[in-house]
């Protein structure tokens, strides 16, 4: 059975591009009106564009979710012309691959203000919108780098962990005002993220590179993805993980750590494997 959203309004960060054009989509197809929010304008005003020149209703806004008055602003924004916001999707997120010792202080700080500042100013935005409301659904995407070990993304993992512990605590915080809280922990998914680029890159990986290191893991197509956390989130799942079977993992390194870190011990001497190959010119 499909899900029930028409007549609600989303607002989705992130929403131009992977995962959060893929709700965006999902969603007017379902009869939502989406709030498609982005500090890409070309792409997320293509979007709309396309949403709307098949009925459905979809507006492009210029977010930068760094900003608290910029999410603040966007927020209204969406309010004044829609008259509510049924549901959040803190979408937005980039990536820093590469072991820690090879940062620079500007790569903790670019993925901690996107990935974790980025939805702690989206929950202050509009999550008192919700308590007005009485109502609401805010999901945050972390990533299962948010539920388990992932050596090579510290910076990534260190922010969605952080994610799913804030989506946690709200979710029994945000009860009492009728608000509901969940959050996405997807495994490989054909995103831009998982493709290399400004929005994913990985210290001395090529994006070609990288995107042959994730074929194994079978990624999912960004729209399937949207169809099944939809599904997901409008049952009221708290902590959703797609596709299911990445949960083997979260399971693994709960019952047993010690064999948990042994295949991410393998998993980190495949990525030293290609960035040496990198260095050699393979």
């Amino acid at each position: 059975m499909a899900p029930n959203v028409s007549g609600k309004v989303a607002f989705i960060t992130g929403g131009a591009s992977g995962i959060g054009a893929a709700l965006a989509t999902a969603l007017v197809d379902r009869g939502a009106e989406v709030w498609i929010a982005d500090r890409q304008t070309g792409p997320a005003q293509e979007l709309a564009q396309r949403l709307n020149s098949v009925g459905g209703k979809a507006h492009a806004i210029e977010l930068d979710v760094r900003s608290y008055p910029s999410f603040e602003s966007a927020a209204a924004a969406a309010v004044q012309q829609s008259g509510r916001i049924d549901y959040l999707f803190n979408n937005a997120g980039i990536g820093a691959g590469g072991e820690m010792d090879s940062y620079t202080i500007d790569d903790w700080n670019d993925v901690f203000d996107v990935n974790l500042r980025g939805v702690a100013h989206g929950i202050q935005a509009i999550y008192p919108i919700m308590i007005r409301q009485h109502s609401g659904h805010i999901v945050n995407t972390a990533s299962m780098a948010g539920l388990v070990a992932s050596p090579g993304l510290g910076s990534y993992t260190a922010t969605k962990h952080a994610v799913v512990g804030i989506s946690k605590a709200l979710r029994l915080e945000a009860e009492r005002h009728g608000v509901q809280v969940s959050v996405l922990c997807p495994g490989a998914i054909r995103t831009p993220i998982l493709a290399g680029g400004k929005y994913g890159r990985t210290k001395g990986i090529s994006d070609e590179q990288q995107r042959k290191f994730w074929e194994p893991m079978r990624p999912m197509a960004p729209e399937l993805f949207a169809e099944r956390a939809l599904r997901a989130v409008l049952r009221g799942d708290s902590i959703i993980v797609i596709p299911t079977w990445w949960k083997a993992f979260w399971y693994l390194e709960r019952l047993s750590p010690t064999l948990y870190m042994r295949l991410a011990r393998r998993t980190l001497k495949r990525v030293r494997e290609m960035t040496e190959g990198s260095l050699r010119g393979e």
